[in-house]
């Protein structure tokens, strides 16, 4: 299945959603479902005027509204979608500059949550410590074989998909993961990780922290 999406194509929307606490604020309404912003506030450690504003401005740019049956005293809000999606390559370079802070915003973020984690990582349950890690895995490709990857991986993930909108799919133990994803180029001088390895696994585990 494909999750329901928001597709961010013009300049100041896509500015607009590059700021932490809003693309905090829904990662939290895609999680937990509608959500005030007192609870919001509470849960992020923001004020309560602060989480109301920047749900406002999420709003504004089509990411968050109002979950219907909101009374004048709770106005929960809601996401509007399970996903977000911009265009990285696109012939408007005012787009691609925006997409481009987006997208430094959002390693931001990636890299808080993994500071984070590692910081409570050793309270975790052995089970959860074993198969949570880093690694790097050198790769030579071109750009077809890396967009092929691309997509065989998503066809991977997406069959979790239904265990997003439907929590009785969920089995006994399970817990929401992030799997975060990145493909980097090096500089075109710097010496390939990996280079002169027989075994590209055993040297990727080395890269293991």
């Amino acid at each position: 299945m494909t999750l329901p999406r928001v597709t961010l194509t013009d300049p100041k929307a896509l500015r607009g959603y590059a700021h932490p606490l809003r693309m905090s604020l829904i990662a939290l309404l895609r999680a937990q479902g509608p959500t005030t912003a007192t609870r919001a506030a509470e849960q992020l450690g923001e004020s309560v005027a602060s989480c109301s504003f920047h749900l406002r401005q999420l709003a504004k740019y089509g990411l968050a509204e109002r979950a219907p049956g909101a009374d004048g005293r709770e106005r929960p809000w809601r996401a509007t979608a399970l996903a977000t999606y911009w265009d990285d390559d696109s012939d408007d370079p005012q787009v691609r500059a925006a997409t481009d802070e987006l997208n430094a915003a959002q390693l931001a973020l990636y890299t808080r949550r993994a500071q984070e984690f590692l910081a409570r990582r050793p309270e975790e349950p052995a089970a959860w410590r074993a198969v949570t890690a880093f690694s790097d895995w050198p790769l030579h490709v071109t750009p077809e074989e890396l967009a092929e990857l691309d997509e065989r991986i998503d066809a991977v993930l997406s069959t979790y998909d239904d265990r997003i909108t439907d929590p009785s799919r969920r089995p006994a133990g399970s817990r929401r993961v992030s799997f975060v994803r990145l493909a980097v180029l090096p500089p075109p001088a710097a010496p390939e990780a990996g280079e002169g390895e027989s075994d590209p696994k055993r040297a990727a585990d080395r890269d293991e922290r």
